[in-house]
């Protein structure tokens, strides 16, 4: 077997036998065991639920109303075959004219109408994870550099570095000040690099961020804004989840508002990471968009859309949904109501057990606060109580080290891809954990009782790797090692 897979080796290239996907993270370890053993109410209730998806499933039920009575939409129905033959033939990548006038109106409503977005700057991608990607090949070469604060989303690790080469520099920021990006951190971290001969081509930010659910004010992303081009860097503001920010709470603001206000901003920095998968909940289409103020940028980046497009009919259909202005509204403003419904009765649950999140105003996820529940501060004391939520609790969560989070015992608990009564039973199963360990100042003990009627893993608390867990899991579909070269992306 080993002198088979040595063979293997031997045949492929540096890349396909290399870890440069970063999969041995406890974020891909912790859909492995969801795949393994997964909830179902009636067939597994003691299964894994899955809280380590940021996906928005609370309003499907507009879009399939949507759907139904807009039929015509789909080239794939009696009502819409008349439009198969066109939308079916060769398309070249600058995209259907119709799509593209549709995202860029429904990317200005998102943002309130506040700033309007020019269609043939919208560049097509699969998904916003290739959308990441081809910006990483147009502004830097291998070995060059972006800085990104931390906690940030891990598949940037996979998304910006593996195929291009380029590396990631860490802004560190602390829950000292509800991790603000501060420019005594971004300096820090660019002088760093310096020190280490590592040429900084951009920074890269997510607003709003994953994982922590917080916007960036207006002040903060003008201090963004004056870092880079006083460094002369470019800016590369990930703005999928612009939509998801809750009801009555501050508006969310673009970078694309504030260089409309700053005449002394060179645009040609400014780059714009947008998708559907996220505020519309469709992660499945791979719509992904690149949008960029530089000529150059946007030109090269088309170019290289042939290796990612979306699918004609995928464009036909959005391009007539989108272009539906009440639709569009009424979706907008029930999913805000949803999202903050969901996030209030989550957290008030949390709170009855004493465990707090961070102040979010935004996104598919809540920021979890379980350093009192660590019996040390330290990251192995981290993994260890993991272990415990995903083998015992049975919850698939994100610990903060797979984030890059500079401090131990925060976790990403995604809350929008399940019904309420799941959501229930979630919650249900950490207030009996929180119960069977109400000693703050003891180490966390693997309960008394199960909390579920069965175990389908065998997990240690000892301080062993985390390879010693995966090893006891076997791969999933989602898992591009053996199987697949694909992977859920943007999670």
């Amino acid at each position: 077997m080993a002198a088979n897979l040595r063979n293997q080796n031997q045949l492929l290239s540096k890349m396909a036998i290399g870890d440069g996907h970063r999969e041995k993270s406890p974020y891909f370890d912790g859909w492995k065991a969801y795949d393994k053993y997964p909830y179902h109410p009636e067939e597994r209730p003691d299964g894994v639920i899955q809280m380590g998806l940021a996906e928005n499933q609370l309003c499907f039920d507009l879009i399939q109303d949507w759907l139904m009575k807009n039929s015509e939409a789909s080239i794939c129905t009696p009502d819409g075959v008349v439009n198969f033959k066109d939308t079916a033939v060769f398309q070249d990548y600058h995209g259907l004219p119709e799509f593209r006038e549709a995202i860029a109106k429904f990317m200005g409503k998102v943002r309130g109408d506040r700033v309007k977005f020019d269609p043939d700057r919208i560049v097509m991608s699969g998904g916003a994870t290739g959308a990441q990607e081809t910006i990483a090949f147009c502004l830097a070469d291998p070995g060059d550099a972006f800085l990104v604060p931390t906690p940030y989303y891990p598949g940037f690790d996979r998304d910006v570095t593996w195929r291009t080469g380029v590396q990631l520099v860490p802004v560190v920021c602390a829950s000292s000040n509800n991790f603000k990006i501060t420019k005594s951190a971004l300096e820090d971290a660019y002088r760093k690099a310096q020190e280490d001969n590592i040429r900084v081509k951009g920074l890269l930010i997510t607003n709003p961020s994953n994982p922590l659910g917080t916007i960036l004010d207006r002040e903060t992303l003008k201090g963004i804004v004056s870092f880079i081009n006083e460094k002369n860097i470019h800016l590369v503001c990930d703005e999928i989840y612009a939509a998801t920010v809750f009801t009555n709470q501050p508006s969310f603001v673009s970078v694309s508002e504030v260089i409309e206000e700053d005449t002394e901003c060179n645009r040609d920095l400014i780059h714009i990471v947008y998708s559907l998968s996220k505020d519309m909940g469709l992660p499945g289409f791979r719509v992904g968009i690149v949008y960029s103020y530089n000529d150059a940028m946007v030109n090269c980046a088309r170019k290289m859309s042939s290796f990612g497009l979306v699918s004609s009919q995928t464009q036909h259909l959005i391009a007539a949904m989108l272009s539906d202005d009440e639709f569009v509204d009424r979706f907008i403003a029930k999913s805000k109501g949803r999202l903050d419904k969901r996030r209030k009765d989550f957290t008030e649950g949390l709170k009855q057990v004493k465990i707090d999140c961070l102040n979010g105003n935004a996104g598919l996820f809540v920021w979890m606060d379980l350093r009192r529940l660590l019996k040390d501060q330290s990251f192995e004391a981290e993994m260890e109580l993991w272990k415990v939520i995903i083998n015992e609790i049975k919850l698939n969560v994100s610990p903060g080290s797979s984030f890059h989070c500079s401090e131990p015992g925060w976790f990403r608990v995604c809350i929008a891809n399940m019904d309420d009564s799941t959501m229930k039973v979630a919650l249900s199963r950490i207030t009996d954990f929180v119960h069977q360990n109400k000693d703050q100042n003891t180490e966390v003990k693997m309960p008394a009782r199960k909390l579920c009627r069965r175990s389908s893993l065998k997990l240690s608390l000892s301080r062993g790797k985390v390879e010693d867990f995966v090893s006891q899991i076997n791969m999933s579909p989602h898992t591009p090692i053996p199987q697949s070269p694909l992977v859920r992306a943007r999670t």
